[in-house]
């Protein structure tokens, strides 16, 4: 199992509902569980200001988002055990746990594990990357009692 050293930051106003660094251990360490590696990983939550402008500055997209994810790339001959960053926006994983009807808790271990994945590498630009990365994240939460987030309510 992968040590990890997490740090929090907390870059919102409103901290109600908020994950403590209590919730987002185990979530972390459950999308690095296959491996046997030193980690270290920031996870900072924003409001939708610092959202959008980082979205629009690393993505070109002019709204704020959900999970920004911003791997580390040691330069030549420097190794770190830096996996990078999640910028994650408070208000719109709340906006949408409402919209999609799920516990809150349970989008915020959703999108905690996609973002750590896509620092690993995963992404879902085309179909079949799509499919294995969200099979896997299913797979993760399901181990944790999370119910399938791809799933449309009727």
């Amino acid at each position: 199992m992968a040590h990890l050293e997490l740090d929090l930051q907390i870059a919102t106003q409103n901290t109600e509902q908020l994950p403590s660094e209590a919730d987002f251990r185990p979530w972390v360490e459950k999308a690095l569980s296959d491996c046997d590696e030193e980690f270290e990983v920031t996870i900072r939550i924003v409001d939708e200001e610092e959202s959008h402008a980082l979205n629009h500055e690393y993505r070109g997209k002019d709204k704020p988002t959900n999970v920004l994810s911003f791997p580390f790339e040691a330069p030549p001959g420097l190794e770190l055990p830096l996996l990078g960053d999640l910028v994650i926006c408070a208000q719109i994983v709340a906006k949408e746990a409402e919209e999609q009807e799920k516990p809150l808790f349970h989008h915020w271990a959703h999108m905690t594990i996609h973002g750590i994945l896509h620092l690993r590498g995963y992404d879902h630009i085309n179909d079949d990357e799509a499919d294995e990365m969200e099979s896997l994240e299913t797979s993760l939460l399901a181990s944790m009692s999370i119910p399938d987030p791809y799933l449309i309510k009727e």
